[in-house]
This record gives structure tokens, sequence and C-alpha cells, in this order.
């Protein structure tokens, strides 16, 4: 048994006296895997008159459509296919014809390997099967799926949810062994859902852990991970390959991740490192780190006034934190970026600055805590005394000058 390219124009009459019966495929739904042929008939007749319904009778025609493989199975084995599209004309004295289609020479091995042989039996179908992408099936995580985010530094767990989709490559394997004998011996359509489906999602459950793990090691993002489609389905093809494409003739063609479901404590560091990178963030601009330091200054002066220890004990406290502001700021001032960024200020700006001018401060003098400018061993204004003139520090490996209170050289980041 076996099937020749049938002329269109040989077909076009309908069903006229020239073919038997015309063959084409049930229809398919989105899910559906393989479908049995069904008669095209005229006023709801056949117009074969001589062959019986488990026969496909010598002579007659199968239409294939686009993205479909056509099997002729004799006695529950498979005797000739095509995976071309049109129409194919029946010949039981033909040798099988192996029309490849989309899989070119590829599959010919796999058929030779399940063939009946050629011998018509008293048992012949049609079937179609779908090579067109099963979407939609839905998968989730029941337990809590573990992935290391070097971004976080941290082990994530996280509940796991979307959709994946499947496609045959080897329609002999997945003729073998995913479709069931009851639908070939039943003539029945099936479908990749419900209680069929279930084994499958839980495969591909347990392998997500394993894809997660290379993506981990890819140096990926957690929360990239729903624009990674692609990525995520080659991961899932390379966990499932053994199992599903090398055995089974199919593998995953596309995953779909919804947004993680973290753990309670898992969010807690993600809430917290975004917290810390706003604050890192705004404070990398110059403009932001001055005002900020106006803030805190603004705030120490208005608590000098409610200070139960008097407004001097207060002005102190601020005067300290002054200084310890004023070493953070003269780090952030270094800092490359910064620089770079007042330098590109506009020069209206820039030019009154240069025009003032400077009043020198008298020799010896020393600016206290208060702000007032003194030239003896006292503030005039507060009357605290004239601080130590500070030891000058160097670095221990390049020897670049240190400011007080610096822990790290600013030059080669050396901690002192």
């Amino acid at each position: 048994m076996g099937i020749i390219r049938a002329a269109v124009n040989a077909v076009k009459g309908g069903l006229a006296d020239t073919w038997l019966e015309v063959i084409e495929p049930s229809p398919m739904g989105e899910h559906t895997v393989i479908a049995p042929g069904q008669l095209v008939t005229q006023n709801g007749k056949s117009q074969n008159r001589k062959g019986s319904s488990n026969i496909v009778s010598n002579g007659s025609i199968i239409h294939v459509y686009d993205e479909q493989m056509m099997i002729l199975v004799d006695g529950g084995k498979i005797v000739d296919y095509t995976a071309d599209a049109g129409y194919f004309k029946v010949d039981n004295s033909s040798m099988p014809s192996l029309f490849n289609g989309q899989f070119g020479d590829a599959i010919k091995e796999s058929f030779k390997r399940i063939m009946y042989g050629g011998i018509p039996s008293q048992s012949q179908h049609v079937f179609y099967i779908n090579l067109k992408e099963i979407k939609n099936l839905k998968f989730g995580t029941t337990s809590p799926v573990q992935y290391y985010d070097s971004f976080y530094e941290a082990e994530l767990f996280m509940r796991l949810h979307g959709s994946y989709s499947i496609k045959v490559t080897d329609p002999f394997k997945f003729y073998q062994q995913v479709i069931p004998t009851e639908t070939i011996t039943e003539n029945e359509s099936l479908e990749f859902e419900g209680e069929f489906v279930r084994q499958y999602t839980e495969e591909f459950v347990t392998e997500l852990g394993t894809a997660f793990n290379q993506y981990s090691a890819d140096g990926n993002r957690i929360s990239f991970i729903t624009s990674k489609a692609k990525e995520m389905a080659q991961y899932m093809r390379n966990a499932l390959d053994d199992d599903w494409n090398e055995a089974r003739g199919f593998e995953v063609f596309r995953v779909s991740m919804g947004i993680p479901s973290y753990s309670d404590k898992s969010q807690e560091i993600i809430d917290k490192r975004a917290e810390m990178g706003a604050s890192v963030s705004f404070l990398r601009d110059g403009a932001n780190q001055q005002a900020y330091m106006a803030k805190n200054i603004a705030e120490g002066i208005n608590a000098a006034g409610h200070n139960e220890g008097g407004a001097m004990g207060a002005f102190l406290g601020m005067g300290m934190a002054q200084n310890m502001g004023g070493n953070v700021m003269g780090s952030y001032m270094q800092n490359p970026q910064y620089v770079n960024q007042n330098q590109q200020q506009a020069p209206q700006q820039q030019a009154p600055q240069q025009a003032a001018p400077q009043q020198a401060a008298p020799e010896g003098a020393w600016t206290c805590s208060c702000g007032a400018v003194n030239t003896g061993k006292f503030c005039a204004e507060c009357g605290t005394k004239k601080p130590d003139a500070p030891q000058k520090r160097f670095c221990t490996n390049c020897g670049a000058q240190l400011s007080e209170g610096q822990k790290f050289c600013p030059e080669c980041g050396t901690k002192q």
C-alpha cells in the first residue's frame, strides 16, 4: 500500500466518479494532537459504494493541509505517510512513497523501524498528526522553588506559574510513545489536555528546577524572567531533551512565566535591596547631596531650640555631625562622576561665583563649629576652645594624604 500525488484538476470535480473516496482531517482544536480522517460527502452521502468503514479503498483521495502529517495505518502499523500539503491517491500496489515534507529525510530511518511491511490487512485508517504549536498548557509549582540571585546575593524562594507550548519533532516516535492504543483502535481524536497532559505537566515542573539552576548560573536576575520566554524555553528544552524529544518525539517550544510569588523572607530581601539602591542612586547626584546636607543642618538648628541641654550642646552636636557630613561630601566630590557633572553646569551659573571677591581670612584664623571665624584660642561667640591642629595622615599603601576621619584611601581604596 502506498500513496502517490494526485493532480489537482482530477479532484476539482468534487466527488465525481473518478475517485472512490475523498478523505480529509476531522476538525482540530487548539490542543488536538491527532485526529482521524473523515469522508467528504455530498448531501450527507459518501461516494464510496463498495468499501467498508475500516478499509481505505484503492484509488481513494486523501487531502492533507499545511502543518499536518498524514499517516496511513494498517493493522495498527504505519504503512505510509506524507507531510506535504496537497491531494494524494491511495495505491495498494505501490511501495511506500515517503513524502517527507518539512522533515526532509530525517524521519526515514524512524519509519523503517515501525512500518508494517506494506501488506494490506483488514483494518485501515487515516490519521492526521498536528504539527502546529500546541499552545497554552498551564503549569504551577505547589512548593517554593529555590533560586540563587547574584544581584541580591541570596537564595530566593518563590512559587511560579505560567504556560508552555510543545511541538512535535518526530511524528513516528510521538505516535508510538504518546498516542494511546485506544485512540487508534477507536478511530478517535486526542486532545493534549486534562488527565492526559497531567503527567507531562508534572515532569515539566520537576525539571523547572534544573532549568532555573542553569538560568542562575548564567547570571540572570530573577526579576527579568518574565521577559525571557525564549531563553527559558531553551533551558527547558535542554532539561527535557532526553525524556521528551529523544524518547517521545516532541519538545518544549515556548515558555511564558508569570510574576513570581516570593516567600515572605525573600520579599523582605528584595525590598531592602531596592531601598538601598534608591538611596545610593539619589546621593550620586551632587545637587541631591547638597540638599540632603542642608536639610539635616536645618533640622539640627530647629532641634537646638528644643534641646534640654541647652542650645550650645545642640550646636556642638550639629557641628560634629556637619564635620562628619563634610567628610562624606568630600568623598563624593572626589568621585569623577560628581566632578564631571559639576563641570558641565551652565557657564552663566558659574560666572557670578568666579567674579565674587574673596576676602582673605586673618593669618592663623580658625573656624569654630558654630561658624564664627576666630584668631584667638577660644571662640568669641560660643567660647569653644580652638581645636588642636590635626596630625597629617598618609595612606599605608600609596602614601596619599588622608583627611581626618577617612577610613579608606580615596586614591587606592586601601582600608586604613
